[in-house]
């Protein structure tokens, strides 16, 4: 990803937020007849405070990626949307994209049986929490066998990244004015609306402003 100094994401915490609040990840590594991609929920690592993650993919999956053999890229993308130039007011502009993203880069470590049966579990537990009755991965009907049989198709794994790249293109590089006014578009009713992108350019927008002070 081409960086901008504007737009760049350096702080730890930022990064591991965007992560953790965007849990659906794109996997691209050079297979063996060229580039591939798979999608697949990745979490922190829960025993550590960097960028290490977990997850895991299918068998099949994994005979394509070459887990633990070769380089893999791993995206992150938080709320994006349009942004017209309409909404600038009566300036000269062109249409953009605002977006924020988090690419990270290394060799993964493929787990051992138990620690992936663990990264199932917690990818479980992250998700089905939210629900009034959840169904975690160890409750009837998911019986042991039955959990121990998905495991064995599946390939677990931790990345610590090697080389990290992250941006924010949240309209940085304009006045105030216009931030506010492409904010409040954002979070109206308008065709190309959209609540979390506004947040998102919201709390970009706060934290520049509390810097300046």
């Amino acid at each position: 990803m081409r960086q901008n100094p504007s737009f760049a994401m350096t702080d730890l915490a930022e990064l591991r937020r965007v992560i953790a609040q965007n849990p659906w990840a794109t996997l691209i590594a050079t297979g063996d007849d060229g580039l591939v991609a798979s999608h697949y929920p990745v979490l922190l690592d829960p025993d550590r405070d960097d960028l290490t993650v977990v997850g895991h993919v299918g068998k099949p999956d994994d005979a394509v990626l070459h887990l633990g053999e070769r380089e893999l890229l791993m995206i992150f993308q938080g709320p994006n949307g349009y942004i017209s130039p309409s909404w600038y007011g009566d300036v000269r502009a062109v249409p953009t994209w605002n977006y924020t993203a988090v690419h990270l880069a290394g060799v993964p470590e493929i787990v051992d049986t138990q620690a992936n049966l663990t990264i199932l579990d917690d990818l479980v537990t992250h998700f089905e929490r939210q629900l009034p009755q959840p169904r975690m991965m160890w409750q009837a009907p998911n019986t042991e066998e039955f959990v121990r049989a998905l495991e064995m198709g599946t390939v677990g794994f931790r990345m610590t990244p090697t080389r990290v790249s992250a941006k924010r293109k949240l309209s940085q590089n304009k006045p105030d004015s216009i931030v506010e006014s492409v904010i409040a578009e954002l979070d109206g009713d308008g065709e190309y609306a959209h609540p979390a992108l506004a947040a998102e350019m919201r709390r970009a927008h706060e934290t520049r402003l509390a810097h300046r002070g």
